[in-house]
């Protein structure tokens, strides 16, 4: 290959390498959002090279909790960005939720089934079949202030280890306060992220395989009722042939706007689902979750690295998440 054909196929590479390396370089930084964010607030970045970063969840000290789920643990991230374990032997927990009482509920997909992990010692399994089937990949929980439990199941999942899993269909199930399960939710190809409103009258629900953000209403039963286009992503792209909208996990602030992690980054939308704006991140986001003291600061994890954005409101102080 003469020396003129080379510096041809080398030259673009190059070129493109460096292209890519300015722009990590730069620091990423939100747009004015009224009530949200200040323009040019910039997205901290705090670390990656974890293993399977999903469900973050505020603790009462200002630090912050997420799962590495592949890597069946629970890290800590304190306010000052130093991380240490918070619990190893999680079997895969993936969504978290706070009770009143501080135990530590959560959806696991090693063993699947949904339970309380922590306190150590009190560990509670509530759920791990629907009707003699075993669910297959519970995704995310949240906890209502009766005790009622909601949460998804993606479904059938093949594994080297499982290629011949029995078939399970994508759901959302109801764990009622007195120990029932139910499945209420049986039209939604991926359902993924859920998260009540701050009444918890209405639940929110993100397809990750459609283009909105559905919501419910909820009876005083905990049943729902009247499914809705609740907000339209940006997300909402082609990748290999396969539309989706990557819409994940799910937060609220206390006036009621809720905080979606999509392929477009976090997009923000008020309590009628009117589109606010959007927070790039660097990496494609996974989960959300407001912490610190005031509960002021957004932390969002995703593809094996975590982050921390400042923000002129604070999540909702009913719920830990």
């Amino acid at each position: 290959m003469s020396l003129q054909s080379l510096t041809t196929k080398i030259l673009p590479l190059t070129l493109a390498i460096g292209f890519l390396s300015c722009a990590y370089a730069e620091d990423t930084v939100t747009p004015a959002i009224k009530g949200v964010a200040d323009k040019g607030t910039k997205v901290e970045f705090i670390k990656d090279g974890f293993d399977g970063t999903e469900g973050p969840i505020a603790l009462k000290d200002g630090s912050v909790i997420f799962t590495e789920t592949k890597a069946n643990r629970i890290t800590r991230i304190a306010p000052d960005n130093t991380t240490s374990t918070f619990l190893e032997n999680t079997n895969g927990a993936n969504g978290l939720a706070f009770n009143p009482a501080g135990e530590l509920f959560a959806v696991q997909v090693q063993n699947p089934k949904v339970g309380i992990i922590y306190p150590q010692g009190k560990e509670k399994v509530l759920a791990e079949d629907f009707e003699g089937t075993p669910f297959q990949r519970p995704n995310d929980l949240v906890l209502a202030k009766n005790g009622g439990i909601y949460f998804t199941d993606i479904g059938t999942r093949v594994t080297p280890e499982n290629p011949n899993p029995p078939t399970s269909n994508p759901g959302v199930f109801y764990i009622s306060p007195k120990g029932d399960l139910k499945k209420i939710i049986t039209d939604v190809e991926r359902p993924n992220g859920v998260q009540l409103s701050t009444d918890e009258k209405t639940l929110f629900l993100a397809n990750t395989a459609g283009e909105y953000v559905l919501s419910y209403k909820i009876a005083a039963d905990g049943s729902i009722s009247h499914k809705t286009n609740f907000a339209k992503l940006k997300g909402w792209s082609q990748t290999d042939s396969v539309w989706s909208s990557g819409a994940d996990g799910l937060a609220v602030d206390e006036k009621g706007r809720l905080f979606v992690a999509s392929n477009a980054g976090i997009e923000v939308f008020d309590a009628k689902g009117k589109e606010l704006g959007v927070i790039p991140l660097p990496n494609k986001p996974q989960n959300l979750a407001f912490a610190g003291k005031d509960k002021k600061t957004l932390y969002v994890v995703g593809r094996g690295a975590a982050y921390k954005i400042p923000l002129k409101t604070a999540g909702f102080s009913g719920r830990a998440k």
